[in-house]
């Protein structure tokens, strides 16, 4: 079902047309937009949990690596993980 107004369809035509960071911008604007409250409890958690993390790395417990071998290890894995789930 189709439930855009002719309206609504001409400007999601015109944002699709936009350049990439344009509508990564308005995308961005948009979920926030539907964000109606934030969750105080989790927002708690979350900076507890990166206190925590900062605290780990200033002690030397966890070794930092540069995003972009992180990168490249999370896709190997992930091939790696695709192809044998799908030998099965």
């Amino acid at each position: 079902m189709n439930f855009m107004t002719a309206t609504q369809n001409k400007l999601a035509v015109e944002i699709l047309a936009l350049p990439g960071s344009a509508r990564a911008f308005l995308a961005h604007q948009l979920i926030h937009s539907l964000e109606e409250r934030v969750d105080e409890g989790s927002e708690i958690e979350w900076i507890h949990e990166i206190d925590r993390r900062t605290a780990e790395i200033r002690q030397g417990k966890v070794k930092c690596i540069e995003n972009q071998k992180a990168v490249d290890s999370l896709r190997k894995k992930l091939h790696v993980s695709r192809c044998s789930s799908s030998l099965r």
